[in-house]
């Protein structure tokens, strides 16, 4: 316990700041990743991942944001949560969500130079990277915004103010990999021209998605009345075909659990339009106008 309480103190404009050290070396290791699959994918000509890479990289980006959500986590429990630590953690995401899918999806394309096609995946891919990185300022400026308020008006902030770029990534990466996958491709037949099309015009609709201000479930928040066989039955169920998809259809799994996120979230907002401001029904996902 004395070892994960370790702090490292250091001057700082003349007075002490502390930084924790574990927190921030599970955020490091988080960069490590992603700086890994960029630099590595640049070592590939473009088009010539296979499949057995893909793997690779999308397995280290999925282990990225296991470490990115275990950072959080354990600062809260320890305590230790800081301004730096907030910050690496922002910039560590910037490179591991925003930038690394991007370059993987790119690299995975067959694309000539100077064509049409190639120009729109650029386009989806800068605009998924930019996106990304302007939604984690966002969120920092919010974060700093809630700390000076009451506790009684952080309500309406629970969830999540656009797509968190974690789950984003995970659609691109997983959509890319379900795209390689070799029984994918015995089901589906679709041109190479057919699938840069659907993964730019994907790149797009995510990096909107995080921009907007509809609002994305927190986990930890989200709260669904059911009785406590059901939650049981139903939570042995679901973890049933987890654990067989990841094991036997992992690209399959990766791509289906990271869109039902995003379609599940869609349908609360759309619910929550239709049903309008009078009602209380879904009232947390109300679109922010003050941000």
């Amino acid at each position: 316990m004395k070892f994960i309480e370790t702090l490292l103190i250091f001057e700082y404009d003349g007075g002490m700041r502390r930084i924790y050290i574990v927190p921030n070396i599970i955020t490091a290791f988080s960069l490590a990743c992603g700086l890994f699959v960029i630099f590595k994918v640049n070592m590939i000509e473009p088009g010539m991942e296979t499949y057995k890479s893909l793997m690779a990289s999308t397995l280290l980006l999925l282990l990225a944001a296991f470490a990115d959500w275990c950072d959080g986590a354990i600062a809260r429990m320890m305590h230790a949560e800081s301004e730096f630590g907030f910050l690496f953690d922002s910039l560590s995401d910037a490179v591991t969500f925003g930038v690394a899918p991007s370059v993987l999806m790119l690299k995975s394309l067959s694309l000539e130079r100077g064509t049409a096609l190639s120009f729109y995946a650029v386009i989806g891919a800068m605009v998924f990277s930019i996106c990304g990185i302007l939604r984690l300022v966002r969120f920092n400026v919010m974060q700093a915004k809630i700390k000076k308020l009451p506790k009684h008006e952080t309500k309406k902030y629970r969830h999540f103010t656009g797509l968190p770029i974690p789950a984003a990534a995970l659609a691109v990466v997983g959509t890319n990999l379900l795209f390689a996958y070799p029984r994918f491709e015995g089901w589906v037949s679709w041109s190479e021209t057919t699938q840069t099309i659907i993964m730019a015009t994907m790149a797009l609709v995510l990096g909107y998605c995080m921009m907007s201000r509809f609002k994305f479930p927190s986990a930890k928040f989200l709260h669904i009345r059911v009785h406590s066989f059901h939650l049981v039955f139903f939570g042995v169920l679901f973890a049933f075909f987890f654990l067989y998809g990841f094991l036997y259809f992992f690209p399959i799994a990766l791509a289906s659990l990271a869109w039902a996120y995003i379609l599940f979230s869609w349908s609360l907002v759309i619910i929550r339009m239709i049903v309008g401001k009078k009602s209380k029904t879904l009232s947390d996902f109300e679109p922010n106008h003050d941000d």
